[in-house]
């Protein structure tokens, strides 16, 4: 067996050592053809980028903004405490006491849509501006008017006057963007015009960044830095398919993490701000919240998907609909949901009064409503996503008692208010670690309303299952359902 092994062994290597001879001796002409048509590859892919961007640029505009700042220290960086002594008014006289107002520079990027001078760009970038002056390209200034905002996804139009045609881009479709796929970023980073960076698409529907109310942000690792706000972000055939917003970083610097407006969310309101200046969004009217594992065991449902209703507001189209409080929607119009965020941004961009069909999961059966979609209130805020937290008990960490009218309204709750307060919170318990906090009412305990703690232990008697429950808890003006489960 070992001679076998042996002769093997010396053939095997016999066989390497007259491959590895016949490809030196082609070598350089094998090397010689490969090299080449990776060279000719290389230029190819190259010559995209390099015809994306001759392309664009002459559209890419970069947008300088004046505001006036009151500084109520006699110049900017000042203090009154500072600047209003006797001391400095005696030595400088009585113009250094405050207040002063002082010009505010700042600068960004945005793009021309059509021929008409439209421009679109960020809110951040000209929100405030006393004067905003564009520049082209070719070195051409004009004068701009604010058209419109939408601060809750951050985004503007401006306007410039010019007689002859101007440079436009063509608006692509976000939607079929992929991840992986190359893009280019185009934008005056700081104050660096006509900067252009190549990168991939990290990432698609980027949401609860932060950064804005209604968030679906592409993320890049094309560089986007202070300056690159409002500028496109483009695919290989020279379509806008996003407005760069913002870069994550640790440093103030670049750190290959870049966000983008999709354009797609963009196309959605960009008609409405050329005609009123504003956007007017769809209104649904509920608290709403993920569904997790623990949640889809406590509705029956058979995964963990969906959007649980933890509270329908009154006289509000969710309510007219009869949707109910632990409703699970899954589908909008037929189309699936991924998560709070995806309903969220797709109800803002339904017209008011627009009809919309629900799919939902109600007492484990599948079933469709229509709805007809409101307009959202004016101040309406960041509700909608839930509470900003989770619950449970006194073997998870929750000392409880009663609702008196006292503590009622010392709490602002209502009269008509039931349910039993969250007195205090035990430290490192799973009650804290889910967010509860003393003062939240606890209105349900497994799907049954309580009103104080005699029913509450009652429903806990008949509980099936000693170390999990399901709790609906509320805190200010929102409720919410909250699974805990004991050690």
């Amino acid at each position: 067996m070992q001679s076998r092994t042996h002769l093997s062994s010396r053939t095997g290597l016999l066989a390497l050592l007259l491959l590895f001879s016949i490809i030196v001796a082609a070598g350089p002409r094998l090397a010689r053809a490969e090299t080449a048509d990776d060279i000719a590859l290389l230029d190819r892919s190259s010559r995209v980028f390099v015809n994306v961007v001759k392309a664009a640029q002459p559209a890419v505009v970069n947008i300088r903004v004046e505001k006036s700042v009151e500084n109520k220290g006699g110049f900017p960086g000042g203090s009154d405490e500072m600047f209003n002594n006797p001391f400095f008014e005696h030595f400088f006289g009585p113009q250094f006491r405050g207040p002063h107002r002082f010009q505010q520079q700042g600068q960004g990027s945005g793009f021309i849509i059509n021929r008409d001078g439209f421009i679109l760009t960020n809110n951040h970038v000209v929100e405030g501006a006393d004067t905003i002056t564009v520049r082209l390209s070719d070195e051409r200034e004009f004068k701009a008017k604010l058209v419109g905002t939408d601060p809750q996804t951050d985004v503007a139009m401006i306007k410039i006057q010019d007689s002859g045609n101007l440079p436009t881009l063509t608006l692509g479709d976000s939607d079929a963007l992929e991840v992986g796929e190359w893009v280019i970023a185009i934008g005056n980073p700081f104050g660096l015009n006509q900067t252009v960076t190549v990168g991939v698409v990290s990432a698609k529907g980027r949401n609860r960044v932060g950064i804005n109310e209604y968030e679906s942000f592409i993320q890049t690792d094309a560089a986007i830095n202070p300056g690159n706000s409002g500028g496109p972000l483009l695919n290989t055939h020279g379509e806008v398919i996003g407005i760069n917003s913002a870069l994550f970083s640790r440093t103030g610097g670049y750190m290959g993490i870049g966000f983008a407006i999709p354009i797609n969310m963009v196309k959605a309101i960009e008609d409405q701000l050329q005609k009123h200046g504003k956007v007017t969004r769809g209104w649904l009217g509920v608290a709403i919240q993920d569904v997790n594992e623990d949640l889809a065991k406590s509705f029956d449902l058979k995964q963990a998907k969906g959007i649980l209703v933890s509270e329908v507001q009154p006289d509000s189209p969710a309510s007219k609909a009869d949707l109910k409080q632990g409703d699970v929607i899954l589908r909008l119009n037929g189309v699936d949901l991924k998560d709070v965020s995806d309903l969220r941004n797709k109800v803002a961009l339904i017209t008011p009064g627009t009809k919309a069909a629900l799919t939902i999961v109600r007492a484990g059966s599948e079933k469709v409503i229509d709805v007809v979609i409101g307009e959202q209130p004016s101040g309406f805020g960041k509700a909608g996503g839930g509470l900003p937290s989770r619950g449970n008990l006194e073997q998870f960490g929750l000392n409880l008692q009663d609702l008196t009218p006292e503590l009622a309204q010392q709490l602002g709750y209502t009269a008509e208010q039931k349910g039993v307060v969250i007195s205090a919170v035990t430290p490192g318990s799973p009650a804290e670690t889910a967010g509860l906090q003393a003062g939240y009412l606890i209105e349900e305990v497994n799907k049954v309303g309580v009103a104080n703690l005699k029913e509450l232990q009652i429903v806990l008697k008949k509980s099936t299952q000693p170390k999990r429950i399901l709790l609906r808890v509320r805190s200010g003006d929102l409720s919410q359902y909250v699974v805990l489960v004991a050690e």
